[in-house]
């Protein structure tokens, strides 16, 4: 693989979903429905901590929920997975209207 795809923006929503913008200019959309039901990731179910902690660490989608943004602690996901397996999706302008 010549590229490799770093992460620049994350837009969480509700429904447990991501918007995920690469350096490419693309836009693609990450299900983490099934996610929050494993492991460590469960701890993203409660509250608001999924949008809350939802961030950029180290070019890639993760989660801080300890609210450190430390790279140590975080929760995060494989860059190429996400570029690879994740559907390319318009800008999201819906989740911006007033």
């Amino acid at each position: 693989m010549d590229y490799w795809p770093d992460v620049v923006q994350v837009l969480p929503t509700s429904g447990y979903k991501v918007y995920v913008y690469f350096d490419d200019g693309t836009i693609r959309l990450f299900d983490a429905s099934k996610l929050i039901t494993q492991g460590a990731f469960a701890q993203l179910k409660k509250d608001n901590l999924f949008i809350d902690a939802c961030t950029v660490i180290n070019n890639t989608l993760a989660w801080t929920p300890d609210g450190s943004y430390s790279d140590a602690t975080c929760l995060d996901l494989d860059p190429v997975t996400l570029y690879n397996s994740c559907p390319i999706v318009d800008e999201p302008t819906e989740l911006f209207a007033s």
